[in-house]
């Protein structure tokens, strides 16, 4: 990368090979490398037959999704439609905003997904598995939701 210029179509990515098969992908946190202290920005390579990262939704994140090159299938709460080069999607923070995508083409798709940071925290729910991601300063843990508990429940 030259300064703070990039080509979206020439970019190199590297692999992420840490989910299970199936959830293969190449990547590259382009946001981070510029240094932006306000937004992300990272652009994805998928081949055909795989998929990035399971359903799921941001609670203070908003999260935009441009298709570069190839086709994606977007699962969202309304269904699967098939996004093509050039279309844009945006997944606004809340469960309204939940997203996943795979390539069910016959070539590598490219996508890029900026989206806002929160950088005082933020939370993930994945609906399919029933897990959170809450992070924060200091802090982060990963569970399964549960029984609904009222406030003072477990409180001494």
């Amino acid at each position: 990368m030259s300064e703070r210029i990039f080509n979206l179509l020439e970019l190199e990515l590297s692999l992420y090979d840490e989910g299970p098969e199936g959830h293969r992908f190449s990547m590259r946190h382009v946001a981070r490398e510029l240094g932006a202290a306000l937004t992300g920005f990272t652009v994805y390579d998928v081949e055909p037959g795989q998929s990035t990262w399971p359903y799921h939704f941001e609670l203070n994140e908003e999260e935009w999704l441009i298709v570069v090159s190839g086709e994606l299938t977007l699962r969202t709460p309304d269904g699967e439609r098939v996004l093509r080069a050039g279309e844009v999607a945006c997944f606004p923070p809340g469960a309204t905003g939940a997203h996943s995508v795979r390539n069910g083409g016959t070539a590598t798709a490219r996508f890029a997904m900026p989206s806002s940071l929160a950088p005082l925290g933020d939370a993930t729910v994945y609906p399919d598995s029933g897990k959170f991601k809450l992070y924060g300063p200091g802090f982060s843990h990963r569970g399964r939701l549960g029984d609904p508990l009222e406030y003072w429940e477990g409180e001494p």
